[in-house]
């Protein structure tokens, strides 16, 4: 009979000592393999040979398409799905299709209700990994993104990314139709499809088009009925990340959005851009 490691916190099992003891790092936070450039720790040989081609510029894996290079041959694989538009996984129940085996199994949780995270802490249970790993700062207080201006520190680089930009307001992709300015190039590329007219993002149920995927994506799910986007805080749910995100800030407290007239702050900009009227009339 073949021999079997399994993990006395969570029981999951695992065919040799190795991959067990790698896991285990999960539990005891240990992170035993530093970068010799800056000192960050992981937990993982992999992670950190992951980590070095940031320091070493490596990217040697270019796509043929875009230019756009990669750290690995199965990252440009990925991302060779962008300009091909093969989705080959598909949801046996929804029949919604993704271009990557990882985002069904997540998609899947939808379904099943499964929840396979758990934090050791407090038993709190996750669909996603990433869920859980900004969940258990809450319980390290794990603040690594810090904001110079106004002292407010972030768990997650996205969030305080995000948050800077509503100090510095940084557009500095024009765009050469209407002047209006966008903060990365390819939001100003999506931008441009407005003046030129094209949409080229079919619904397959009702024939309607849509200039970007994401917008394809929500539509859809007027024809699915899919809310698949929970607060981790009160399980409310979403049917996309936007509408999530905005109610985050209702847990967070956080108004990112100033008034340059009044110094009046807003949650979304939507709520500020309606305040604005007050002043312009």
């Amino acid at each position: 009979m073949e021999r079997t490691y399994p993990c006395v916190v969570c029981n999951k099992i695992f065919n040799n000592a190795g991959s067990l003891k790698v896991h285990q790092h999960l539990h005891t936070r240990e992170r035993p393999y530093p970068c010799d450039v800056c000192n960050k720790t992981f937990g993982t040989k992999s992670g950190l040979k992951l980590h070095q081609s940031v320091h070493t510029g490596e990217y040697p894996y270019p796509c043929d398409m875009c230019n756009k290079t990669f750290r690995k041959v199965k990252f440009l694989k990925v991302h060779h799905l962008v300009h091909t538009g093969e989705r080959r996984y598909h949801c046996d129940v929804c029949y919604k299709t993704f271009s990557k085996s990882s985002s069904l199994k997540v998609h899947q949780h939808v379904h099943t209700r499964e929840s396979p995270y758990w934090c050791n802490v407090c038993n709190e249970t996750f669909k996603k990994v990433e869920s859980l790993k900004v969940h258990q700062r809450l319980h390290t207080v794990e603040c690594a993104y810090h904001c110079d201006v106004c002292n407010k520190t972030f768990a997650q680089r996205h969030n305080w990314k995000r948050h800077m930009h509503a100090h510095t307001r940084e557009r500095s992709y024009p765009c050469n139709v209407c002047s209006r300015t966008f903060r990365k190039v390819k939001f100003l590329n999506l931008h441009q499809r407005v003046h030129t007219g094209e949409r080229p993002y079919c619904c397959g149920v009702c024939k309607k088009t849509y200039c970007n995927r994401s917008s394809l994506l929500k539509h859809q799910r007027v024809h699915t009925g899919e809310r698949a986007y929970r607060c981790d805080v009160c399980n409310k749910t979403f049917s996309d990340g936007s509408g999530l995100r905005r109610h985050h800030l209702i847990h967070t407290g956080e108004r990112p959005y100033c008034c340059e007239v009044c110094k009046k702050r807003f949650r979304d900009g939507r709520s500020l851009k309606k305040h604005l009227h007050v002043h312009t009339g």
